[in-house]
């Protein structure tokens, strides 16, 4: 079942101002307890896990986001006048 349009644009605005912030949220949390088990690793490391996670979230989300900042497809054309 695809998704239309205005629902796209409804969830993709859902999920960068709620998803997103609880994403780091956790994700930060996750990095933080992995590293209070297993020490700091150095900073490249970190910054790679960082790097990850922060493409990693997109991809189950590609087909919400794809087209959204294009023209509403199903409005009908606007008169240039």
């Amino acid at each position: 079942m695809a998704l239309s349009y205005k629902a796209r644009r409804r969830w993709a605005l859902i999920i960068l101002l709620i998803g997103m912030p609880l994403y780091i949220i956790f994700a930060i949390a996750g990095v933080a307890l992995l590293f209070s088990y297993t020490g700091r690793p150095p900073i490249a490391i970190e910054f790679a896990i960082y790097v990850i996670l922060g493409v990693v979230w997109v991809f189950p989300f590609k087909k919400v986001f794809m087209g959204v900042g294009q023209a509403d497809p199903d409005a009908a054309p606007s008169d240039p006048q």
